[in-house]
């Protein structure tokens, strides 16, 4: 079970700092176009990354 957390840990850092990637991208393009809209749903998906990265930090936290 130990193995699972830390492994699920590694797993939900990694995806988060993906979705935020994507989120700083569609931040920026909708910066250099003038896309309101988009600017929010890359910063919504910067946000729901760092989420997910800090669960995953949670669950190595639990692993140790």
């Amino acid at each position: 079970m130990a193995d699972d957390l830390n492994t699920d840990g590694l797993e939900n850092q990694a995806k988060g700092l993906g979705k935020q990637a994507e989120g700083k991208v569609r931040n920026a393009v909708g910066g250099l176009t003038g896309d309101t809209s988009e600017q929010l749903k890359g910063k919504a998906k910067d946000l729901e990354g760092k989420a997910q990265r800090k669960i995953g930090e949670a669950e190595q936290d639990i692993d140790r």
